[in-house]
């Protein structure tokens, strides 16, 4: 993390790096608590003392925190099975700094979107209200700290359907593989849809966070397989 601020979503952010990365902890004083895994649910197994300098091999999504660099998801791998929260830790930048973790080592999140029970009017993003493409927007705004939104890198990205198109007119890579924290795409049917990669599990399947699939304009989570069906998804942004 860099500057203190009360949504990741505000910063603009570079491309992950392909390197591991150097942080500092800044807790104003007090120990930082070194977690088994990417949240505050994790046992503890250590603690770190303010100042300390860390070595961050990978970053993943776990639990919200709020510290010192305002509030984030990301969580820092500094060691086997040792995380520290990004919202403590000096790095540099409010997203992403080191590789995301494929060790599997992710938390749920759940349906933190601010906007549930919510069938119209427009959000912040220029997407509307309790939509795939809200909920995706959200994704990409808070858990991956990117300032998208509809015309992200000049670009109108709009239905779903055209998301994948709109990303590599941007630039953005667009593949037949998910990866933690990417925007899965289908491309059938008349709208499209788009979810948010939460896990990739090992028989090539993975987990999808979304809203207005499963039910209209409600939260889902469900595992989903690639393919060009109504519950599958055959395209991948890597937005980080």
């Amino acid at each position: 993390a860099a500057t203190s601020i009360a949504v990741l979503a505000a910063v603009s952010l570079s491309a992950t790096a392909a390197l591991a990365a150097s942080g500092t902890v800044n807790t104003s004083g007090l120990p930082l608590t070194v977690r088994s895994g990417p949240g505050t649910g994790y046992s503890a197994v250590g603690s770190l003392a303010d100042g300390t300098g860390v070595t961050i091999s990978c970053q993943t999504i776990g639990s919200t925190v709020t510290g010192t660099y305002g509030t984030s998801a990301i969580w820092n791998k500094i060691g086997t099975g040792r995380y520290i929260a990004d919202a403590y830790t000096y790095t540099g930048s409010d997203g992403f700094v080191a590789p995301l973790c494929t060790d599997g080592s992710t938390t749920h999140i759940g349906n933190d979107y601010p906007y549930s029970g919510a069938t119209g009017g427009v959000d912040p993003w220029n997407f509307y209200k309790g939509q795939c493409t809200s909920f995706a927007a959200w994704r990409v705004t808070r858990t991956l700290g990117l300032p998208f939104h509809n015309y992200y890198k000049g670009v109108h990205w709009g239905n779903a359907i055209n998301w994948d198109n709109a990303a590599r007119s941007a630039g953005i890579s667009v593949t037949s593989t998910p990866r933690v924290g990417d925007i899965a795409v289908r491309n059938s049917g008349t709208w499209g849809h788009v979810a948010y990669v939460e896990k990739v599990n090992a028989d090539g399947s993975f987990v999808v966070e979304d809203y207005n699939h499963v039910r209209a304009y409600t939260y889902g989570y469900w595992t989903a397989t690639r393919g060009t069906g109504s519950n599958q998804f055959d395209q991948f942004i890597h937005f980080k």
